[in-house]
């Protein structure tokens, strides 16, 4: 079973330790067996406090990260790595022993204990978009863009502010074991198997009214029919409205082009497909609307790192 260790420091952001708990914890195989066995942590084993005027007791101490196969840090509403960018030793040197042996994971502001350890340095990571001047003065060196809703690195995953702690860990979920365990988890938890767009979609700022309706009667339109052809044109035609403005309005929407969108669900519907049938690559690129096998093959590898065959013996197995 993949153990996770979710580290807790004080004024600790509450919904943020609850997430790794939740999520993690409901995920099951087709046999209703857990796959991960998920711990909390604090240093010295101590209580930490949190945003919501209450305390947790954890059962670990910080020995606990060096058993973890993933380390989940949580974000923070105070402490020294956002006001200066330090972080005490014993945490440091834990997060740093680990980096060796385990994934790393943090959520919102838990992105600043990572790199107040250096452990971003040279790598691409998101946080809180509140916080993203902060996070750049304080760590110059970290490639951090502010508009994605999660990064994926590899061995080191970040996560945009408090609710997007979900789209880490469903993607990990997805990542770790496929498509339908995640689904499942997001059934469980009530929530979407994914948002589309970016965080650049919540930041303070103004925003023109939609008028009339929106796009979201064409976009199930565009679920039912993946398999066709579905041109910008023919999108606006559906919403009753100009190329240009159906644009604006999707992108106010969505957070990411029509474009963007479209290959995002057409991906999804080719992995359901490949984990869930033993139809050619063929048939499913056309189901899913790339076509060919080719363009399947381009598209399912910038986006998971494997070709299709390698894909459904993954998670077929």
């Amino acid at each position: 079973m993949h153990r996770i260790a979710v580290l807790a420091l004080d004024d600790f952001a509450t919904l943020d330790l609850g997430i790794p708990g939740q999520v993690f914890w409901v995920a099951e195989d087709a046999a209703g067996r857990r796959l991960y066995e998920v711990v909390t942590c604090t240093p010295g084993g101590r209580p930490v406090r949190g945003s919501g005027g209450f305390s947790v007791l954890p059962d670990h101490d910080l020995s606990a990260l060096r058993t973890a196969d993933t380390v989940v840090v949580t974000g923070i509403h105070d402490g020294s790595p956002l006001r200066d960018g330090t972080l005490a030793g014993e945490v440091r040197t834990a997060l740093r022993e680990a980096a060796g042996r385990s994934r790393l994971m943090s959520i919102c502001t838990g992105a600043f204990v990572l790199a107040s350890a250096g452990l971003l340095d040279g790598r691409p990571a998101t946080t809180h978009w509140r916080h993203a001047a902060r996070f750049t003065s304080l760590f110059p060196r970290v490639r951090l863009d502010p508009d994605v809703l999660f990064i994926d690195d590899g061995d080191l995953l970040t996560s945009a502010g408090v609710a997007a702690g979900l789209d880490l860990c469903l993607h990990v979920v997805r990542r770790d074991h496929g498509g339908e365990v995640a689904n499942r988890v997001a059934r469980r938890c009530v929530t979407p198997p994914w948002r589309e767009g970016g965080q650049a979609q919540y930041i303070e700022r103004p925003m023109p009214v939609p008028e009339g309706a929106g796009t979201a009667p064409t976009r199930a339109w565009m679920l039912e029919r993946l398999g066709e052809r579905l041109d910008l044109a023919a999108q606006a035609r559906h919403a009753r409205m100009s190329v240009r403005t159906f644009t604006r309005r999707f992108r106010e929407e969505t957070g990411v082009s029509p474009a963007r969108w479209l290959v995002r669900q057409r991906v999804e519907r080719a992995r359901h497909l490949l984990e869930t049938t033993d139809l050619p690559v063929d048939q499913v690129a056309a189901l899913s609307g790339f076509g060919t096998a080719v363009s399947l093959r381009q598209h399912l590898h910038a986006t998971v790192g494997v070709p299709p065959l390698a894909y459904r013996h993954t998670f077929r197995a």
